[in-house]
């Protein structure tokens, strides 16, 4: 696939996301995809998940424990068959009503037009914070 095929994929990805549409997240991701996103204190969904499965529990944990206010893709780099994406989302933790906004980079590898891997990378301490009601300690 072309560097700009991968980056169609992965908006089609974020424009799912962002209309709660998980049928169209699972029809962009090979069905082994592995999906890593950082540990964070008193957030189920984080760490890594395999499969279909585990990429619909990911989101199935994220809708119950946050809701967006913004969420904001906004550069797509790449090379070969891996993307770059930076951006930026804010939303608030259900729980505790605590607003977490935060820069994010997300690396996405494609293999044959769907994606295999996918890793995210956010400032957890401020996830944590507004999960948990509580500073990070260093």
């Amino acid at each position: 696939m072309s560097a700009e095929q991968n980056i169609q994929i992965a908006k089609a990805g974020y424009a799912a996301f962002q209309r709660g549409d998980m049928p169209g997240i699972i029809a962009l991701l090979d069905e082994n995809v592995e999906w890593v996103t950082p540990k964070t204190m008193g957030l189920p969904a984080s760490g890594t998940k395999h499969g279909h499965a585990g990429v619909l529990e990911f989101f199935k944990d994220v809708n119950e424990s946050w809701q967006f206010e913004a969420f904001e893709p906004r550069d797509f780099i790449s090379s070969g068959d891996q993307l770059v994406v930076t951006g930026y989302y804010r939303a608030k933790a259900r729980k505790t009503g605590i607003v977490a906004e935060s820069h994010w980079v997300m690396v996405w590898r494609f293999r044959n037009g769907k994606c295999v891997h996918f890793q995210e990378y956010t400032d957890t301490a401020a996830l944590s914070q507004a999960l948990t009601g509580h500073a990070a300690s260093a």
